[in-house]
C-alpha cells in the first residue's frame, strides 16, 4: 500500500509548475537536483539562482525518518518543541538496538527484553505525536523507507547518514542530526547550504561479477572520504538507466562515505517497476504523469560540464569488482590487484568472517545474486571456510527470499541468518572469537569500515565489497582468492571454479510478507502520556542548554588536540554505547574516547591542566565542568565524518566544551554543533594547528562582535606566559548566530512557539 498518498499527490500537483518557474529564474536547462531543491523551497522562488556552496537556503522536506538510536534524542527534543503532532509524515524504525549473536530469532527475543524500556518509549512517543512506528524486527530503516515511503522527486531528511539510500528512487534524501528533524516535525523551515553538484555519467552495462556496489566503491576511490563534502551527486546516462532501483539505492547509500550531502538518479522504468512491485502502483502512475520533470534536462546530460561543478565518467562495461579498505571506505582496489595488495601490505590473508546484507546491500537482487553463488558452491561440494552471516534488510525481503529458497541456499554452505537489523554493521555484534585483539581480516557488504567499528578490535582489517564477492571470499576463506580466475579444492579433492553470479531485480512471484511490523499512531494522541523513569539509566529528559552570556570566551583549557581521522565513531562510539543513546549524561562517558591525542599518540588519555595528571577524556572534562572551567577541542581534517549522530555534538556541549576548532568539518557534524549552541570554527591557516600546545589557555577575544563572514581571533597563552594569536573562520549566518545566542536551535523554536 502507498503511505501518505495525499501528500505525494500535493507534491506532484505543483511540481511541473515549480520546475518551469525555476527554469525562468535560472534561465537555463536544469539538473534533476535543481528541480527537486527549488521545488521544495520554504517560501517563494528567489529572483536569481542560489550560489552553490555559499547560499544558505530554507527548504520544506516532505517527510522525516528516524532510527531508534537517534530517534530517542530527536524525540526527547521534539517533546520540548510545543507541538501536538508532527507537522509532516514521520516514522521511527527500530533497527539499531538488536545485537547480532545467536541468530535472528534468539537475537530479536533478547533485544525485546533488554531494550523494552526504550522500545516502549519510542512506541508511546510515536503514538502520541502521530508518528508511524516500525517495530523491532521490521527491518533496517533505509530498506523499509525504500520499500514504503521513497518516491521520485520527493525530499526527505532522516536522522541517519545513510538516509541518502532513498536516492535510489529519485529522491533528495539527506542525513541530519535530530535537531534538524525537530525543525521539520515542528513545522519550521529546514536550512541547508545550497550544495555543489557533481555529475556522474554511467555508460555501458554491468556484467559478470561486477555489480552496482562496485560503482560506488570506484567513486569512493576517486573522490575520497571528503571529496563529496557539500555536494550532491547526480547519476545519469545509459548505464544509470540499466541499473535496478535497489542497485541505485546501494550507490546512493554509500555516497555518505564520500561526505556527499546526498546522491540521486532520474526517474526511469526500473523505478516504476520497483514502485509497482512494492504495492505502490498509484505512486508510479502519478510519477509517470510528470516524468519529464523527474530527471535532468536533455541539454544538461548532453553537455554535463556546463551544468555540474565536476563530472566523473565510468564505463560499466569495463568496471571490475572492487574491494575497499581496510580502515577507510575510500581505499579502493580492483579485484585483479587485490591479492597483490594483501601480500604487499601484509594484511592478514586468512578471512575469518564474511558478512552480507545491511542497509546497503540487502535487496532481493543482492540476496538472489549471493544465493546463486551459495547454490553452485553446494552443488560443487564446497562449504564456507570463514564464518558467514546474512542480514536481510526488511521482514518483507526476508520473508520473500525465504519463500524463494535463498536462505536455504545459504544454510547449505554454513551461513547463519541474523535479524532484520543493523547488527555487525554498527558494532552491534557479539563476535565469536577467542582473542578479541588479534590482527585479523573480515569482509562485508556494508558501507563503513573504520577501525573498531564492527567489533571493537583496532586490529580487525575490515574490507568492503559486493555481497557476491563477500560470499565467494567466505567460501574460499582466503583474501588472495580471485573468483574470476582461481579454482578451489572441494570436499572430494577436486579443483572447481565458481561461475558468475546470477540474480533477479524483482521476485517473479512478487513480494510477500505476513507481518511487515508497522504500527500506525493514534488518530488523537492528546490523552497519551509519555513516561520516563527518573531513575532510568537509558532515558533522561533533557534540560535546555544555557544561552550565551554575550561575553568573549576566555580561559578555555585544551581538552584534546585530536590527531588524524576523528569520525563520529571516535567522538561518540556505537556498539555497547547504543544502550545509552536516550540518556545524555550516561552516554557522555564515551565522549572522544576514540580520538588520538596529538601529544602522546594515545586514545582516552589527556592531561588535566588543573592537576597535571593524565586521565580519560570524559573524566578530565567532568573535572573541568565541576570546577567551572570551560574548554575547547582542536581537530584535524574532515572532523566528524561518518554517522549523523548528534550525540557527538551534544556530549561535548553537555559536559562544558564551548568550541571545536579544526582544519575542516564533515557537513552533518558542523551543523549538529551549530544546532546545539556550540562554536564550530576552522583555522584560516591550517599551519596554526601546530602552534597549539598541550598546556595552553585559549581565549576568543572578539566573540562579542560575532557576525556572519567575520573571522574571529584566537589568543594562545602558553605555559611560559608568552602569547600569540591567529584568525579562525566560521560559516555561521545570521539565523545560526541566533541559535548560538539562544543556547541551541531548540531553545529558539520553543521561544517562537511560545509567542
Amino acid at each position: 500500500m502507498a503511505f501518505d498518498i495525499d501528500m505525494i499527490r500535493r507534491v506532484y500537483a505543483h511540481f511541473g509548475e515549480k520546475v518551469e518557474q525555476t527554469r525562468k529564474v535560472l534561465n537555463r536547462p536544469l539538473t534533476l537536483t535543481e528541480k527537486i531543491l527549488y521545488a521544495h523551497l520554504s517560501g517563494e522562488l528567489p529572483q536569481q539562482a542560489f550560489e552553490r556552496g555559499k547560499s544558505y537556503v530554507d527548504f520544506a522536506p516532505d517527510r522525516v525518518a528516524m532510527q531508534d538510536a537517534t530517534a530517542q534524542m530527536a524525540l526527547l527534543q521534539f517533546m520540548q518543541a510545543g507541538r501536538d503532532k508532527a507537522a509532516v509524515p514521520s516514522t521511527v524504525h527500530c533497527d539499531h538496538l538488536i545485537q547480532a549473536k545467536d541468530g535472528a530469532v534468539a537475537d530479536l527475543k533478547s533485544a525485546l527484553n533488554s531494550s523494552k524500556e526504550v522500545f516502549d518509549f519510542l512506541a508511546s512517543v510515536s503514538n502520541k505525536y502521530g508518528i508511524g512506528f516500525w517495530k523491532p524486527g521490521a527491518g533496517i530503516i533505509h530498506q523499509v523507507v525504500l520499500e514504503n515511503y521513497a518516491f521520485p522527486g520527493g525530499m526527505m531528511i532522516g536522522t541517519d547518514s545513510h538516509t541518502v539510500n532513498a536516492g535510489g528512487l529519485g529522491m533528495i534524501a539527506i542525513g541530519v542530526g535530530g535537531a534538524d528533524a525537530v525543525d521539520v516535525m515542528a513545522g519550521m523551515p529546514w536550512e541547508l547550504k545550497f550544495p555543489k553538484l557533481i555529475g556522474v555519467k554511467l555508460t555501458g552495462r554491468l556484467s559478470g561479477w561486477a555489480s552496482a556496489k562496485d560503482v560506488i566503491l570506484k567513486v569512493a576511490g576517486i573522490l575520497t572520504v571528503k571529496g563529496g563534502t557539500g555536494a550532491i551527486l547526480e547519476y545519469f546516462g545509459e548505464g544509470a538507466r540499466s541499473l535496478s532501483a535497489t542497485g541505485k539505492g546501494t550507490i546512493c547509500n554509500m555516497g555518505a562515505e564520500i561526505g556527499a550531502t546526498t546522491s540521486t538518479f532520474g526517474y526511469d522504468e526500473s523505478m516504476a517497476e520497483y514502485l509497482r512491485g512494492t504495492d505502490r502502483p498509484e505512486v508510479a502512475g502519478l510519477a509517470d504523469e510528470v516524468k519529464q520533470h523527474l530527471t535532468g534536462d536533455e541539454e544538461v546530460y548532453a553537455q554535463p560540464e556546463k551544468y555540474f561543478d565536476q563530472v566523473i565518467e565510468i564505463n560499466l562495461s569495463e568496471l571490475e569488482p572492487h574491494i575497499n579498505g581496510p580502515f577507510t571506505p575510500d581505499r579502493a582496489t580492483p579485484l585483479s590487484q587485490f591479492a597483490a595488495e594483501v601480500k604487499k601490505n601484509n594484511w592478514p590473508k586468512e578471512l575469518e568472517v564474511g558478512l552480507i546484507g545491511s542497509c546497503t546491500n540487502s535487496s532481493y537482487e543482492d540476496i538472489s545474486r549471493a544465493a546463486s553463488i551459495a547454490r553452485q558452491a553446494s552443488d560443487k561440494k564446497l562449504k564456507v571456510k570463514a564464518e558467514f552471516t546474512i542480514t536481510p534488510g526488511s521482514e518483507q525481503v526476508r520473508y520473500t527470499v525465504d519463500r524463494d529458497g535463498f536462505l536455504a541456499d545459504f544454510d547449505q554452505i554454513g551461513g547463519v541468518v541474523l535479524a532484520n537489523a543493523c547488527g555487525p554493521c554498527i558494532g552491534q555484534w557479539a563476535r565469536h572469537t577467542n582473542d578479541p585483539q588479534r590482527p585479523n581480516s573480515i569482509i562485508t557488504s556494508f558501507n563503513r569500515n573504520f577501525a573498531k567499528r564492527n567489533d571493537g578490535n583496532p586490529n580487525t582489517h575490515a574490507f568492503v565489497a559486493s555481497p557476491e564477492i563477500v560470499t565467494a571470499f567466505a567460501i574460499a576463506g582466503d583474501l588472495t582468492f580471485n573468483p574470476v580466475t582461481d579454482t578451489l579444492v572441494n570436499e572430494e579433492g577436486k579443483a572447481v571454479k565458481l561461475d558468475e553470479p546470477a540474480g533477479l531485480h524483482m521476485p517473479p512471484k512478487g513480494f510477500a510478507v505476513k507481518d511487515a511490523g508497522y504500527q500506525a499512531p493514534a488518530a488523537d494522541g492528546s490523552g497519551i502520556e509519555v513516561l520516563v523513569n527518573p531513575e532510568s539509566e537509558r532515558l533522561q529528559l533533557l534540560e535546555p542548554f544555557a544561552p550565551w552570556d554575550g561575553q568573549n570566551m576566555t580561559g578555555l583549557r585544551l581538552l584534546i588536540k585530536a590527531k588524524g581521522k576523528c569520525t563520529t565513531d571516535h567522538i561518540s562510539m556505537a556498539g555497547p554505547w547504543l544502550r545509552f543513546r536516550g540518556h545524555l549524561d550516561n552516554i557522555s562517558n564515551n565522549m572522544l574516547t576514540g580520538a588520538v591525542n596529538y601529544f602522546n599518540d594515545a586514545t582516552d588519555k589527556v592531561k588535566n591542566q588543573l592537576t597535571g595528571a593524565y586521565d580519560a577524556v570524559p573524566a578530565v572534562q567532568r573535572a573541568y565542568k565541576a570546577a567551572g572551567v570551560d574548554s575547547i577541542v582542536v581537530g584535524d581534517h574532515n572532523y566528524g565524518e561518518g554517522s549523523s549522530r548528534e550525540h557527538a555534538a551534544m556530549e561535548p556541549r553537555h559536559l562544558g566544551v564551548r568550541a571545536v576548532l579544526v582544519k575542516s568539518f564533515a557537513r552533518i557534524h558542523e551543523t549538529n554543533l551549530k544546532k546545539q549552541g556550540m562554536l564550530a570554527l576552522t583555522f584560516e591557516n591550517e599551519a596554526d594547528y601546530d602552534r597549539i600546545q598541550e598546556d595552553d589557555v585559549i581565549n576568543l577575544i572578539d566573540l562579542e562582535s560575532f557576525a556572519p563572514e567575520r573571522p574571529l581571533t584566537v589568543e594562545l597563552v602558553h605555559a611560559n606566559g608568552q602569547k600569540e594569536s591567529f584568525k579562525v573562520l566560521h560559516t555561521y549566518n545570521a539565523q545560526q548566530i541566533e541559535w548560538f545566542k539562544a543556547g541551541s536551535a531548540l531553545n529558539l523554536i520553543k521561544l517562537e512557539n511560545a509567542k
